[in-house]
């Protein structure tokens, strides 16, 4: 009994990252050996050198991540076991007492901090000139391989066994009645909890339709064709990175871990419009809306320090890759109590999941639900040898810069 209960334990989280890497960040990026230019005038050959100097200049001598740090430790921030792996995540709870409770789930390449800017109108809806009853309490939980959470250390995490984390995540939470939003990755992740529905589950919202990213969508109307020429156009010269991280992510990982600029780079040769906007933000000065230099290197910074490049790239191989074995029924839909069939009718507008239900692979790996966790020890990196000591009140020590690399864990348990 001792040892489910402190399997299930949730966690307080505090972040402290040492100086020594901070200092070793800098070091890197002044040492590191860049391209000719290229030999075009636009991103057709990926990244800019021009952006990637001035970015590299601005981190090594402008840019403090102590004030990313601090934002992140001003919200309540908790760890807990699931399925083996250590699940970071962020729970601000609303004023209102009828909030309704919401899991929202980042995607790649982003985390955590992409997500903090929604944190006060969510919950505090009135200060921002909504309505009481639009309000949230928010959980955002770190992705399985991303930022704090634990590095799986088996595959199988897909999508279907993360959606069955976050499904008993809400439980320990004490929610019984809840919605989901997710938005890359992340949108993957609330669909795939559409289709289990879980008890407790009453709606989903994604802002990637991910029945596109898989089979022929309708063009019986202008917006239809539209969207399948933008979709034809990805697959054409947009998807080199879902390519080579579907595929072989431990080959870019190498890269990713060594080299915090090919980490920036590889994080900003992403899609055309937003590769313009962090161009224009950084050889410019003229950041759009809220994608400022400091916001944009707050989240690649974030990867470097947790060392979490490879093992978030080998989450589009467990969802995406040919590579991996067949998981015949991870997605599919699990039997749920009558009474959370439906939505209520205050929030009826929203539909329960987005495309058809049907059965899609699963985890070979995963042979429960996650209702009861007693996965032994070692299943998640987070609790292996490669972290620098034992989890205890005290920090971990900081590798010296002829170790530095992996994914590390800087924080400290609350008494």
């Amino acid at each position: 009994m001792a040892t489910v209960e402190t399997a299930t334990e949730i966690r307080p989280f505090r972040l402290d990252v040492p100086k020594e890497a901070l200092e070793d960040l800098r070091r890197r990026i002044e040492v590191t050996r860049l391209p000719s230019k290229e030999l075009v005038e636009d991103r057709s050959q990926g990244v800019q050198l021009a952006t990637i100097q001035e970015l590299a200049r601005y981190w090594a001598t402008d840019y403090d991540w102590r004030k990313a740090e601090a934002r992140l430790n001003a919200l309540p921030q908790f760890t807990t076991e699931i399925d083996g792996v250590d699940i970071h995540f962020i729970h601000i709870k609303s004023q209102n007492e009828h909030a309704l409770p919401l899991i929202m789930t980042h995607g790649w390449p982003g985390s955590v901090i992409e997500l903090l800017e929604t944190v006060g109108p969510l919950t505090d809806p009135t200060a921002y000139g909504g309505r009481p009853e639009d309000a949230f309490d928010l959980v955002l939980p770190s992705i399985p391989g991303y930022g704090f959470s634990g590095e799986p250390v088996e595959v199988g995490w897909e999508l279907g066994r993360t959606a069955r984390a976050w499904a008993e995540l809400m439980r320990r939470l004490g929610y019984t009645r809840y919605v989901a939003q997710g938005g890359d990755v992340g949108a993957g992740v609330s669909d795939a909890m559409g289709r289990q529905a879980p008890d407790g589950l009453i709606g989903i919202h994604t802002n990637l339709l991910v029945p596109a990213l898989s089979g022929d969508m309708p063009t019986d109307t202008d917006e239809e064709r539209a969207a399948a020429a933008q979709i034809a156009t990805f697959g054409q010269s947009g998807n080199g990175y879902f390519i080579e991280m579907a595929t072989r992510p431990q080959t870019i990982g190498y890269a990713l871990l060594d080299s915090p600029v090919a980490l920036a780079a590889w994080m900003l040769d992403h899609d055309t419009d937003a590769y313009y906007k962090i161009s224009h933000a950084f050889v410019d000065g003229e950041p759009v809306g809220n994608l400022t230099r400091d916001h944009i290197l707050d989240n690649i910074t974030l990867y470097w320090l947790t060392g979490t490049g490879a093992s978030a790239a080998r989450s589009y191989w467990e969802a995406y890759g040919p590579d991996h074995r067949p998981r015949a029924a991870s997605l599919r839909r699990r039997p749920r109590s009558r009474s959370a069939s439906r939505p209520s009718q205050e929030r009826s507008g929203e539909p329960r999941a987005v495309g058809p239900r049907r059965p899609i692979p699963a985890s070979p790996t995963s042979t429960r639900s996650t209702g009861a966790v007693t996965s032994p020890r070692g299943k998640s990196r987070s609790s292996s040898p490669r972290n620098y000591g034992p989890r205890s009140r005290r920090f971990a020590d900081c590798p010296s810069p002829t170790n530095y690399g992996g994914h590390h864990e800087y924080h400290q348990r609350a008494p």
